[in-house]
């Protein structure tokens, strides 16, 4: 079981309890599904009460927008961390964006997207506005290298890179294939690159 960690003798800071309920139940909804288990197995497994819950979250309905954002904000500096560490070249930046996405894939406790998955359980708020928000941040990292990389039609092109990046975490999931990461990155720097030889044609 997870629990929150207090350090013995330490005083209770909110924000950092806050932080690690929001932690422990990020895993244990990841694994279970929003609607995997209640208010009393989720309290059960963070090792608080139900009324610690209730001050930091007001409700089950609070913990879940907390969780899914706070892997949003987690996976969106994640690959903008990777596409920058990647250097300077577009095309490198797109193919490490996939490179991470196939090494997640193959992490023994995938499910594929949270937010997603989430939005696909409830398609209600928060889930939905929460699931629309995190696309549309995936959407603008890769319309930015689409415009780097000199484009014709960056929105265009980084709306097509979206669909092989959502596609294939969809495939890795349900089909057990991590290998579609791989398939997705070639297809990705194919679009590049075709979709800046149609920028610079006389």
């Amino acid at each position: 079981m997870c629990r929150v960690p207090v350090p013995k003798g330490s005083s209770l800071n909110p924000d950092r309890t806050r932080a690690a309920i929001v932690r422990v139940a990020g895993d244990f909804l990841y694994a279970r599904g929003l609607d995997g288990a209640g208010i009393a197995e989720l309290c059960a497994e963070a090792g608080i009460s139900k009324e610690t819950l209730y001050r930091h979250f007001g409700s089950k309905e609070g913990l879940i927008r907390a969780v899914l954002e706070a892997r949003s904000d987690r996976v969106t500096r994640w690959l903008a961390q990777v596409a920058a560490d990647a250097g300077d070249e577009p095309a490198d930046q797109l193919a490490a964006v996939f490179d991470a996405l196939g090494r997640w894939y193959r992490e023994p406790g995938f499910r594929g997207c949270a937010i997603v998955n989430a939005a696909t359980q409830r398609h209600t708020t928060p889930a939905n506005e929460i699931a629309t928000r995190h696309l549309g941040r995936h959407l603008d990292l890769l319309t930015t290298i689409a415009a780097r990389a000199g484009a014709a039609d960056p929105t265009a092109l980084g709306r097509r890179l979206l669909l092989l990046l959502e596609g294939a975490t969809v495939v890795a999931d349900h089909l057990g294939a991590p290998g579609s990461a791989d398939d997705a990155r070639e297809a990705a720097l194919t679009l590049l690159k075709c979709g800046t030889q149609t920028a610079h044609s006389p």
